[in-house]
């Protein structure tokens, strides 16, 4: 069986923003070394999560029907 997740939970897409964006940052001088890239990868990653799983309970606090 196939899982599915939140775009926002892939690892995959946030490694290719963050590699577009250091390749921006780069045209203007910035530079950003692999490790580092990595690391911003998996901080925006767990930064998505904790901001999705807050919504999720904020949803369910705000609900006005209960849960069956």
């Amino acid at each position: 069986m196939m899982q599915t997740k939140e775009w926002y939970r892939s690892k995959t897409i946030w490694g290719g923003a963050l590699a577009l964006a250091a390749a921006v940052a780069g045209l203007f001088g910035v530079k950003v070394d692999a490790a580092t890239g990595v690391d911003l990868a998996s901080a925006v990653t767990d930064a998505a999560a904790a901001v999705g799983a807050l919504v999720a309970i904020v949803g369910r606090l705000d609900a006005k029907s209960t849960i069956g």
